[in-house]
């Protein structure tokens, strides 16, 4: 196991690693806050300390399997949800997305007609 880590740290792999992390600590933070639920409620239903979850929704700490387990549970998710990031992606990332998808229509008046209504059907509820 050990020279397993010595390996990761040595190559390209430790970024990466730490990457994934932090999406998995950003997503677990998100559905947090979704859910309307603190740092501290959250800790608590999962039975770890405050300070191990702030570690793990920002990347520093990783969790156990059996603290995954507790937090996925109490998110309300499964594994797969977890470890599918699409729909959390950066706000910067998904405006251009919609800036693409916009002007790829511009065109067609009807299309245009219809993202408005969704968009101010979303803003106004």
């Amino acid at each position: 196991m050990q020279n397993i880590l010595i390996f990761l740290f040595q190559k390209s792999w430790y970024p990466m690693i730490m990457d994934i992390k932090r999406q998995l600590g950003y997503k677990i933070k998100r559905l947090r806050q979704k859910r309307g639920m603190t740092q501290e409620q959250l800790a608590e239903m999962a039975e770890i300390s405050t300070r191990s979850l702030a570690g793990i929704e920002t990347g520093e700490n990783f969790m156990t399997a059996q603290t995954m387990e507790k937090i996925l549970e109490c998110l309300g998710i499964t594994v797969d949800e977890l470890f599918t990031a699409e729909h959390l992606k950066p706000t910067e990332d998904l405006i251009t997305e919609i800036d693409a998808i916009i002007n790829s229509v511009k065109d067609d008046r009807d299309k245009i007609e219809n993202i408005y209504k969704v968009v101010k059907a979303i803003i106004l509820t």
